[in-house]
């Protein structure tokens, strides 16, 4: 009798996500469950999800990134799970690595890179990033905890880590319009997160994280060989990091409950 073969669960977070969600899902099909937490989309997202079959589910009391993966982990009923945004495509070669480490019934915990997609071009000559924590065997994650870039909390946490070789396509930034509405979002959310662990922001600390910041991308990760695209990508990163520590200073105020998406 031959053992039966480990099970997986990709698991997608959803808001708004019509424009991606179909091809995010397709490039998902391999994978034996595939669960959608979506938080409250006004568009047709979660009708395209369902007509693809994942299982959907809807929780628009938005709480912050890390509850939202943690509903998502109670309605997966695999052995392993993959997270995976809906601004994100699985390529063939992460495919085949997924299906390796799922069928080795390794404990460990797989990280992934990104090829970074932005105003329409691959940023392949861009040295890649990301290096984000995705695939867990389902039994090791207890938890996620963070409003934004969320940690995971593992039962064995000497869990060892791997790499993967191939990339998630990661379609970031389409727009400038949507660039600056993310970067509003996500400065905001890093200046509470600082905010609740007591540090400090202003002008000068602002300017000196968004200048080694755009240093390390633009140039030590190449994003100057990916022409006007590859300086935005690393330019509105930068403005993140400057706007952090601009609102810890000036906003402070209003930044201990920030969740919103």
């Amino acid at each position: 009798m031959t053992a039966q073969q480990p099970t997986l669960c990709i698991a997608i977070l959803t808001m708004n996500e019509a424009r991606r969600i179909a091809q995010c899902i397709e490039s998902a099909q391999f994978a034996d469950q595939i669960v959608v937490v979506d938080s409250g989309s006004k568009d047709d997202t979660v009708a395209i999800a369902q007509s693809l079959g994942a299982q959907v589910h809807t929780h628009a009391d938005w709480q912050g990134f890390a509850e939202q993966r943690n509903r998502l982990m109670k309605y997966c009923s695999s052995d392993y799970i993959f997270f995976l945004d809906a601004d994100e495509i699985i390529t063939p070669e992460l495919q085949m690595e997924i299906q390796t480490a799922v069928s080795s019934g390794r404990n460990a915990v797989w990280k992934i890179l990104w090829n970074q997609v932005a105003y329409g071009k691959p940023l392949t000559l861009m040295k890649s990033t990301g290096g984000i924590q995705r695939l867990f065997k389902s039994s090791n994650l207890l938890r996620f905890e963070g409003v934004v870039h969320e940690q995971a909390i593992l039962a064995e946490p000497a869990t060892p880590v791997i790499t993967c070789k191939g990339q998630l396509l990661h379609y970031s930034r389409e727009t400038v319009y949507a660039s600056l509405q993310k970067l509003a979002q996500y400065a905001q959310l890093g200046a509470a997160k600082r905010a609740k662990a007591g540090k400090r922001g202003g002008v000068l600390r602002g300017f000196a994280s968004a200048f080694a910041s755009f240093m390390q991308l633009y140039f030590f990760r190449r994003g100057f060989l990916c022409g006007g695209e590859g300086f935005l990508f690393c330019f509105f990163i930068a403005l993140e990091c400057f706007f952090r520590y601009a609102m810890l200073r000036y906003d402070k105020a209003t930044l201990e409950n920030v969740v919103t998406r």
